[in-house]
């Protein structure tokens, strides 16, 4: 009786195994080709940094940092980036993002949807890189800049993290 217990559980589990080793394979081979294609787009190298999605209640914040103390030359290549990022977004041109994610990435065809002004996107130098902080009045934009960021947590896997869950587990250390 344990035997066969043993058995429809293990060939019960097995199938979901396969899937999840699956979908980890194709998770994996995607990230390897955004990495791939955001070298045509992305001056600084990938693995040498961190990208930082933070989302707010308007908007979010895209940090890029380097992983290395005291990386300049990759710092200035960072800066110059998200310069030119801040400008191509501010005239409606997001074919860099599309170039690198896919035309159907998550939040895209909303963004370009926005007319001037109907979100604001300035830029910061920042210790390490620099930031592009988005504001906007509008629902549909702010969730679709959250779309976006979840795409690019997902897509750029292990060079990117999600600034609210370094915040929460930040703010949470400090209460003990």
């Amino acid at each position: 009786m344990k035997r066969s217990l043993i058995f429809v559980v293990l060939a019960a589990a097995v199938p979901g195994a396969t899937v999840f080793a699956q979908h980890a394979t194709s998770v994996h081979q995607r990230q390897a080709e955004v990495a791939q294609r955001g070298a045509d787009v992305m001056p600084f190298d990938l693995a040498a940094t961190t990208h930082i999605f933070t989302k707010t209640k308007d908007g979010g914040i895209q940090r890029v940092i380097t992983k290395r103390r005291n990386d300049n030359a990759q710092v200035k290549l960072v800066r110059q980036h998200l310069r030119d990022i801040q400008q191509q977004f501010k005239a409606g041109d997001f074919s860099g993002p599309s170039h690198i994610h896919g035309q159907n990435m998550p939040g895209l065809s909303t963004l370009r949807e926005a007319r001037p002004g109907q979100i604001s996107i300035s830029y910061r130098d920042i210790k390490g890189g620099a930031e592009l902080q988005y504001h906007t009045a509008e629902t549909k934009f702010t969730a679709a800049l959250h779309q976006w960021f979840d795409a690019q947590l997902s897509d750029h896997g292990n060079d990117a993290t999600d600034g609210n869950r370094q915040l929460h587990h930040h703010h949470g250390q400090h209460r003990r």
